[in-house]
């Protein structure tokens, strides 16, 4: 289960650096803000710098799901689950945290919160 576990973070990891790629790098191009339920191109530039930092934040999610992992394989036990569990949980609280914004974020918010849901269960299973 521990395996399995660490497996989702890293997917969860994998998941937020698409979407740093997203909101960071490929911004202004149509067919990403069109994703993210925005108008127009400018209501893209406007929230060009909101969706870069909101980028970076999904980034350290991203290495703290990786580097938690590997330090539980590299014998780290503490240290790797505390990081792995405490980003993998920040990734659910910050779905949550979407689904209060209405009905059509429900969807985004379960694309972003289901693997790492799966990942904190399992991790929280393997280590009780």
């Amino acid at each position: 289960m521990q395996t399995v576990a660490l497996i989702f973070a890293l997917a969860a990891a994998a998941l937020h650096v698409l979407i740093f790629a997203m909101e960071s790098v490929l911004w202004r191009r149509p067919a990403i803000w069109q994703r993210f339920n925005v108008a127009d191109q400018a209501q893209a530039d406007a929230t060009a710098q909101l969706a870069y930092n909101q980028g970076f934040y999904n980034l350290f999610l991203a290495i703290a799901a990786v580097v938690g992992p590997i330090l539980v394989w590299a014998g780290a036990d503490v240290a790797g689950w505390t990081l792995t569990i405490t980003a993998v949980a920040s990734m659910v609280a910050a779905a949550c945290v979407l689904t209060t914004l209405g009905k059509e974020f429900v969807r985004p918010a379960l694309t972003q919160g289901v693997i790492p849901l799966a990942a904190l269960v399992l991790g929280i299973l393997a280590i009780a």
